[in-house]
């Protein structure tokens, strides 16, 4: 018991930690651009503190996962020649793929009218998020969420590294898809590639119309429900 509770302490203050550090960079390098939106009163630090619950509600789960890491009852490895090199890269979009799938349909759930004001109202309390929102989850949304990769690990080989990256890459493109403003050329939102990620563009419009754009990593879910939604372009706007 002391090591789950040393373990969960540890990783909230890391999910936290992360969660800050990215946030406030990113929330730095954005807030003043002309075309960033303004949040209302107040709403920084309602994203703020619900981060920071989330934090704890996320450590949860991990936490149970490192302990049962330890005792070597999960499927995380740290030999990178135990499976051949093309699971490192196949196994991490795997993983994404799984979680994307969960989240679309859960948030699409959670946008039902009866069950909107007691799961996601708190992250759509801005209409204009900005960076700190990559996380601001009601604690039950989190709970609903957080379990699904802890659970992955026991049925899904991957190694301790990718698991790293992809918990880096999530925070870093959760943060930037909440920041406002587009970061990403045009040309590649609406490219071939970017065509088929959530950016900030297409995030943005979720938040303005709740009924569209519920994927996390990707556009897939989206588009074969009918639910993707891209602002119009203005005539002649450039690449």
């Amino acid at each position: 018991m002391i090591s789950f509770l040393t373990s969960f302490a540890a990783l909230t203050a890391i999910i936290a930690g992360r969660y800050l550090l990215t946030s406030g960079l990113i929330y730095a390098l954005v807030q003043r651009r002309p075309d960033r939106p303004r949040p209302p009163s107040g709403a920084v630090r309602h994203e703020i503190l619900l981060s920071l619950a989330s934090s704890a509600v996320y450590a949860l789960p991990a936490a149970l996962v490192v302990e049962a890491w330890k005792a070597g009852h999960t499927l995380i490895y740290t030999d990178w020649r135990a499976y051949p090199l093309i699971w490192l890269p196949l196994s991490g979009l795997i993983y994404l793929l799984i979680q994307d799938a969960h989240y679309y349909w859960v948030h699409r759930l959670m946008h039902h009218r009866r069950l909107f004001r007691w799961f996601h109202a708190g992250h759509h309390r801005s209409p204009a998020p900005t960076a700190w929102a990559s996380f601001a989850f009601d604690l039950t949304e989190a709970a609903m969420v957080a379990w699904v990769l802890p659970v992955l690990v026991f049925l899904i080989p991957i190694h301790v590294g990718v698991i790293l990256f992809l918990l880096i890459a999530m925070t870093a493109t959760a943060t930037l898809n909440h920041c406002g403003v587009e970061i990403w050329p045009r040309g590649f939102v609406r490219g071939p590639i970017g065509g088929w990620l959530i950016t900030a563009t297409h995030h943005g419009v979720h938040h303005r119309r709740m009924q569209t754009n519920f994927g996390l990593h990707f556009r897939l879910w989206d588009r074969l429900m009918g639910t993707d939604v891209m602002p119009d372009e203005p005539a002649g706007a450039a690449r």
